[in-house]
């Protein structure tokens, strides 16, 4: 096990939103450091899912309820005394922010705060990683990335919300937990983008492409030229588990934010993405797997990118995954799922050992 993640062995380590694809993932990998893992969410949200075809249920302790119930929050905080809390839980997904604008306003920013207001009245040590996005940035598409000390906001609901999330934290920060009298240590985490195995979630490209090229159709896409720093699930999370871990230990963290986000090279196209996994699924023409639809209900940046300098040089973070092992990781997970009968709880925790030995090769601190 890499020194830094020792600080979760035996540790109980609550994460809200669990059950989705990101939730499902840092559950996995916190189980295989001997953690502890609570889980609290409101539904499974997709079907098939990532958290049922592990069987996540089974092996840790789960609560169902809605962030937006403060007195649920409160209760199932005081009831487990986490040692670290992990908050993913929210509304997702940007096309339903336009359908359901106050369910997307009050889980991302309501949720958070309850979340935050659950903290400030513990009475015991607690670290707290506070993951937005990358969209809670005002984006301008200029073609630089977005420091942590640029402006929040945005023109779209989803975008509003995630900023507004960021804005609760900083706010709940020195209010409460900047005091040195407070237990509680929190950061802020921000990355956006991520694919890889697992992932169902609606309106989303890849999980898109993968239901389609299962069924043995081509997907639809909106816009093909739009640039998104891809990256693979992983990267951010062990971002997140690197910034929890150190916060654990170093006070000047308290009340950071940080970008987790790949390498420049990786702002691809949405078109370049699809051809890349379509080889992984034995397109002999990558053309032949998507096709192009002028539909576009709602607006969508063409460009976005982060700067990561502030991880690199607070927790010597740095996305190490390499371009073809983003594809070969996504594509070939889905492949396995749809086209082999292949243990996939095993086959998840054989891709997560992969990207530490990927990571340790590269000379990344946390996995040395």
């Amino acid at each position: 096990m890499q020194d830094i993640f020792k600080q979760y062995l035996h540790k109980k380590v609550l994460i809200t939103g669990n059950t989705g694809f990101k939730g499902s993932w840092l559950s996995l990998w916190l189980l295989e450091l001997g953690a502890n893992v609570y889980g609290y969410s409101n539904t499974i949200p997709t079907e098939p899912s990532l958290f049922k075809s592990l069987a996540i249920e089974n092996k840790i302790s789960q609560v169902y309820g809605d962030v937006r119930d403060l007195t649920k929050v409160k209760a199932t905080i005081e009831e487990i005394k986490p040692d670290f809390i992990f908050h993913l839980a929210a509304q997702p997904i940007v096309s339903v922010s336009y359908s359901s604008p106050v369910e997307t306003v009050t889980t991302n920013v309501i949720g958070t705060m309850n979340v935050l207001e659950s903290l400030r009245i513990l009475n015991y040590p607690c670290t707290a990683i506070i993951i937005t996005s990358d969209k809670c940035y005002n984006n301008v598409e200029w073609v630089w990335g977005y420091k942590e000390t640029d402006g929040l906001g945005g023109e779209d609901i989803y975008s509003g919300s995630k900023g507004a999330a960021e804005l609760v934290f900083n706010s709940y920060y020195h209010s409460f937990f900047k005091k040195k009298i407070s237990n509680v240590r929190v950061a802020s985490a921000r990355a956006g983008n991520v694919i890889g195995g697992g992932d169902w979630a609606t309106d989303r490209i890849i999980p898109d492409a993968m239901r389609a090229w299962s069924q043995g159709k081509v997907v639809e896409i909106r816009s093909p030229e739009a640039t998104r720093p891809w990256q693979h699930v992983l990267e951010p999370l062990s971002g997140y588990l690197n910034l929890g871990a150190e916060l654990s230990q170093k006070t000047q963290l308290n009340g950071e934010s940080f970008n987790f986000g790949p390498r420049a090279e990786y702002n691809r196209t949405v078109r370049e993405i699809l051809e890349n996994l379509s080889v992984h699924w034995h397109f002999s023409d990558p053309n032949e797997a998507y096709t192009i639809t002028d539909n576009l209900p709602f607006h969508e940046a063409g460009l976005l990118k982060l700067n990561c300098d502030k991880a690199l040089f607070y927790l010597k973070w740095f996305a190490s995954m390499d371009y073809k092992d983003l594809f070969f990781f996504t594509g070939d997970w889905y492949y396995q799922f749809y086209k082999t009968d292949t243990d996939m709880n095993q086959y998840t925790i054989n891709q997560i050992n992969n990207y530490i030995d990927i990571t340790k090769n590269k000379g990344v601190t946390w996995a040395q």
